[in-house]
């Protein structure tokens, strides 16, 4: 079963910066196209930052862009999202998610477009 497994999470004070980090044990990330999602408690999951398999494409929500960059690193079979100048409202459970998407032109940001899901990690922002 294909699993995808985020780290990097923890308590930061605003203004303080985290990478997230998004692994595949078990298949090659190399034709997916990756989303990072975000849930607060008592909202819906939102679309934070996606790439395209390739790399040359990348979209950002418009409340992270200027401060989170997303990137991957095939190599390492690995994709961060890394987060500057966070703010409280940046609070809350970070999930990756992949789709095959080999010679997609463009990422998408919406949550159904996905179906490789990974468990989550925990981002606090508070002072």
């Amino acid at each position: 079963q294909l699993q995808l497994v985020e780290s990097g999470g923890g308590l930061v004070q605003p203004g303080g910066s985290l990478r997230l980090s998004c692994a595949a044990p078990g298949f090659t990330l190399d034709y997916y196209v990756i989303g990072w999602f975000r849930q607060a408690p008592g909202k819906e999951r939102e679309g934070v930052s996606c790439i395209t398999s390739s790399g040359g494409n990348t979209i950002h929500a418009d409340s992270v862009k200027g401060r989170f960059t997303i990137s991957r690193d095939n190599a390492k079979n690995t994709v961060y999202l890394q987060m500057n100048s966070l703010k409280p409202e940046d609070t809350g459970i970070y999930y990756c998610a992949a789709t095959h998407g080999r010679g997609f032109r463009r990422c998408m940001l919406l949550p159904q477009e996905y179906n490789v899901w990974g468990r989550g990690t925990q981002v606090t922002v508070s002072s």
